[in-house]
């Protein structure tokens, strides 16, 4: 019997701790717990890589092995070779990877394995696996990347997110699925409405658990995996592992494998780094200038008000931008994103939440409109580029008076970009704006009406209407 059907030996074994019980595992982690975490990582870092292996030698099932191959997938990229092992025989594993290196895959394959495995039937309301992920977009990305390996293996699998109708994921999870990617605020919702429950969970995973940290997840988070059998097995991906993502650690994986391809603080050797020193009235024609380029340009600001100025500004001087961020309901950030990856629209602005964990091809130029907060989101914003060996260059636009602080957050990034004082029409702007191959208009297919709509998210107050009912489902206010 291969490891990966087996039930896992210390099943019996965890337990987890409860909130209130005491203990130090439920404490603000002390700084020797942090740096010991971050210790390990780095000692798995230092791992010589492991023997080649394909698919079907690390044991997954032939169904699978046809469809990765069928999508031009042979062998597992360096965080899957590392993380499947020890995925497939029940173990909980912490990841850390960049942005882009095969996450997706690296707990979606050994869950789908496990799963199929395991034989159970679908029961209407009871997922077995569970994917938490910080945005509508990674759950939609994530969804779309799983969805056919699930389908060659009869499993099902539903994406739930705020923003989008309710009704229709309540359907969908009354008709039964195997896995649910999820958002935790809708997850929450869904769950005191008794439209879903947790207790066959056999596998969950935290993708981008840095981000829910940061976005102050982490009190739905721990709600969602406490209500989880605690035999089940937990997988933790992401690509930094501060902002207390230790916390998650420490209390919901036990004695995890620990597995890293790259610090989260790495160079990115594959980026031209580039600094346009410039004055604020400078900013908007330069970005206009730039924006002209035959390729995709991704533009970053701070603020969602800013992203929408921005785009207004660029179109006034006729160039097609589309904006992405917070205040637009899913349908309205879909069209944006298919936009922008189908090539009809060559630019996008983007807010650093928005972003997060966004995912599209041949992306050969990031810029940096605002100055990011710190070096960790510079990293995170300019690896929307240079993916998969590509090249990519990164342009910040900075302001004489941030200089100062902007050259101790590429220090920290460990790069060292050529700086040019620029206002529009300069060599250095010119060169960036006709630089790039033209892009290839293609046709995306059509997203079933599940992943999204154009209704905007019901928000709390006077004025909304009342949430549909279900049968069998207890009403409850709809959160986004």
């Amino acid at each position: 019997m291969p490891p990966h059907a087996q039930r896992n030996s210390r099943s019996h074994a965890r337990r987890r701790p409860r909130q209130g019980s005491g203990g130090p595992r439920n404490t603000t982690p002390t700084r020797t717990a942090v740096s010991a975490l971050d210790a390990a990582l780095d000692a798995a870092l230092a791992l010589p890589a492991p023997e080649p292996r394909t698919f079907g030698q690390l044991g997954l099932p032939q169904a699978l092995v046809t469809t990765l191959a069928r999508r031009g997938i042979h062998e597992p990229f360096a965080i899957q070779a590392r993380a499947l092992p020890d995925a497939l025989a029940g173990r909980d594993v912490l990841g850390r990877a960049q942005t882009g290196s095969g996450k997706t895959l690296a707990f979606g394959l050994p869950m789908l394995t496990r799963l199929h495995a395991d034989g159970s039937r679908r029961t209407t309301l009871r997922p077995r696996g569970l994917v938490l992920v910080p945005t509508r977009e990674l759950a939609c990305q994530v969804a779309e990347e799983i969805a056919p390996l699930a389908h060659a293996l009869d499993l099902r699998v539903a994406a739930v997110f705020g923003g989008a109708a309710m009704g229709r994921q309540i359907d969908r999870l009354r008709a039964g699925v195997d896995i649910v990617v999820a958002t935790p605020g809708r997850l929450i919702d869904l769950m005191e409405r008794r439209a879903v429950h947790l207790d066959r969970i056999e596998i969950a995973v935290l993708d981008e658990a840095d981000h829910m940290a940061d976005l102050g997840f982490l009190p739905p988070v721990t709600q969602i995996l406490d209500a989880t059998p605690a035999g089940r097995q937990c997988l933790l991906f992401s690509a930094t592992l501060d902002r207390g993502v230790d916390k998650l650690v420490t209390r919901f994986l036990t004695e995890p494998a620990i597995h890293a391809i790259a610090a989260a603080s790495a160079p990115v050797e594959a980026m031209d780094h580039q600094v346009f020193v410039l004055r604020g009235d400078e900013k908007v024609a330069v970005a206009a200038e730039i924006a002209t380029r035959p390729a995709r340009t991704l533009f970053f600001v701070r603020t969602k008000h800013g992203a929408d100025r921005l785009a207004k500004q660029l179109s006034r001087e006729g160039v097609d931008a589309g904006a992405i961020h917070g205040n637009l309901n899913q349908g309205q950030r879909l069209r944006a994103l298919e936009a922008f990856s189908s090539g009809r629209s060559r630019v996008l602005v983007a807010t650093d939440v928005a972003a997060r964990g966004l995912h599209v091809d041949d992306v050969d130029l990031v810029v940096h409109f605002d100055p990011p907060n710190d070096h960790k989101d510079y990293l995170h914003r300019s690896g929307r580029t240079a993916r998969a060996g590509a090249a990519g260059t990164v342009v910040s636009f900075v302001e004489p008076q941030q200089q100062r602080d902007v050259t101790k957050m590429h220090s920290a990034a460990k790069v060292a970009p050529k700086t040019e004082t620029v206002r529009s029409g300069h060599p250095a702007v010119r060169a960036i704006a006709e630089s790039g191959e033209p892009i290839v208009v293609v046709a995306l297919p059509k997203r079933s009406p599940q992943q999204g709509n154009d209704r905007p998210a019901r928000a709390s107050g006077r004025g909304r209407a009342a949430p549909r009912r279900h049968r069998g489902v207890a009403p409850r206010r709809v959160s986004a």
